[in-house]
């Protein structure tokens, strides 16, 4: 299980520093109902990684995602699939990132936040978690991965959770300074945002880059024992 923790982790770490999620949260806590909405978009987050990592693990035990403690041929073929995806998505990050950072656009969607009800805020944080372009390959990679470890079904769900926990702390500090911090959490929040609207292109091209290299590396591994 320490093996598979040790594959995971830096797709939970990727998920977690994923600025645009970090940007909503703090601007869904800066709206009147912030400490409930934002509880609720990191519930509707934590339900929908976990969701698809779990729909990945249902996947990978009855098709063979491990052989004799080998990954199977397909869960190879994914990884490089993935990997591709991912160096595709940094290669359009890269090229799209502002040459002045501070030139730097939010998307439209976000100037709506504050007019969103509460469930229309916890199905966002279960979309960008889920179905987000940017996050789902770095969620279904680590669900392939620990499915293909050959783990009993205890330690695969254990996996899982620890990888959605780690995904999460991204959102999780935000919402810990805005119910502990008192009256500097504004200030420390807004900080926050405007760093990771400036910097959210770079950043993410970067993990795409060395995660997708990652990625086909291990499905080479795979593919060629």
């Amino acid at each position: 299980m320490g093996a598979v923790l040790g594959d995971v982790l830096g797709f939970a770490a990727a998920v977690a520093v994923s600025p645009l999620p970090i940007i909503a949260l703090i601007l869904i806590l800066a709206t009147p109902r912030g400490r409930l909405n934002g509880i609720l978009f990191t519930v509707g987050w934590i339900l929908g990684l976990s969701a698809l990592g779990a729909v990945m693990l249902v996947i990978a035990s009855p098709a063979g995602a491990s052989a004799h403690k080998h990954p199977a041929t397909w869960v190879g073929a994914l990884k490089i699939a993935l990997g591709l995806l991912l160096l595709l998505f940094g290669a359009r990050q890269w090229r799209r990132r502002p040459k002045d950072p501070s030139q730097a656009q939010l998307p439209k969607w976000m100037g709506a936040i504050d007019r969103l009800t509460p469930v229309k805020v916890f199905g966002l944080g279960t979309a960008l978690a889920a179905l987000n372009a940017k996050n789902a390959p770095l969620t279904i990679a680590a669900g392939a991965t620990i499915g293909s470890a050959g783990l009993p079904v205890g330690q695969q769900v254990a996996s899982l959770a620890i990888f959605v926990v780690i995904a999460t702390l991204g959102l999780l500090a935000p919402l810990g300074v805005f119910l502990l911090g008192g009256e500097r959490a504004k200030t420390t929040l807004g900080n926050w945002k405007d760093w990771a609207a400036q910097h959210n292109v770079a950043v993410m091209a970067v993990l795409f880059f060395v995660l997708g290299l990652k990625l086909l590396g291990d499905g080479i591994s795979i593919l060629t024992p």
